[in-house]
């Protein structure tokens, strides 16, 4: 009979993407894996409960540092590979001149005020980028020049990109990498002077010691071994999110090529 690993995966697509990679990679240990979508801290709460074994994927440190630390103060956890490296980033559409559109404060220029549309649509309130642009409304006085941001969902984010270049419009997008909107669009980074996105994280599979005794030696060793990339993830993501393909068939695919 096949041991249970119960994966705790932040429910946003790409998330999903590297979770259901990671699934293979456990079945085809004999392993059966079993899937528990929450979002970004519940998910941590789930494995602090230890209500999930694994959590797939943790951004280290500086999106999920915080959650990390909360569970570590009742259950130790392991790091286990680097599935890609993920950062934080406002961007806007490549068509928006550099000249005009480079750095932050550069949205507070009167012609650019005046041509850009100042609803900034982000995702849901535990998520990193959506701390980091709240903090970024407030230290450059966004919101006094006209701009709001907004918490929502990811297909509202993604969708209002989506629109608004479909329309040609000048518009701000917080987002990550990696994300599917990365490989059909040239998304241009804004430069951050004040470095309130956080860094370049590293992000990895969170495994509570307590279950390690799941896994043999070697099984750890090729959790551990496992590489993927910022555009892989992206790519995937775009197939399933975009293209429509199933989830578990675009990563199978993958896996076996």
């Amino acid at each position: 009979m096949s041991k249970i690993i119960t994966i705790g995966v932040t429910d946003l697509s790409f998330h999903r993407v590297t979770a259901s990679l990671i699934s293979h990679v456990l079945t085809d240990m004999g392993f059966e894996a079993k899937r528990i979508y929450s979002p970004h801290q519940e998910n941590f709460q789930k494995l602090k409960s230890g209500e999930v074994d694994i959590l797939s994927s943790a951004w280290l440190p500086s999106s999920h540092g915080i959650y990390k630390a909360d569970v570590e103060e009742v259950a130790p956890l392991l790091e286990l590979g680097l599935h890609y490296s993920p950062y934080a980033l406002w961007g806007v559409p490549d068509y928006v001149p550099e000249e005009a559109v480079s750095q932050v404060d550069d949205l507070l220029k009167l012609d650019v005020i005046e041509r850009m549309n100042k609803d900034i649509q982000g995702i849901n309130p535990g998520a990193g980028i959506t701390r980091f642009s709240i903090e970024m409304m407030e230290q450059y006085h966004l919101s006094d020049a006209g701009y709001q941001f907004h918490i929502g969902t990811e297909e509202d984010c993604f969708t209002a990109y989506e629109h608004a270049v479909a329309n040609n419009e000048w518009l701000v997008v917080p987002l990550w990498k990696p994300q599917f909107l990365h490989h059909k669009f040239t998304i241009r980074e804004i430069i951050e002077p004040k470095a309130l996105l956080g860094i370049v994280d590293r992000a990895v599979l969170l495994l509570r010691q307590d279950r390690a005794e799941k896994f043999t030696s070697d099984q750890l060793a090729q959790l551990d071994e496992l590489r993927f990339s910022n555009e892989i993830i992206a790519e995937l993501d775009y197939k399933v999110c975009r293209e429509g393909q199933a989830l578990d068939v675009v990563t199978r695919n993958w896996l076996d090529k």
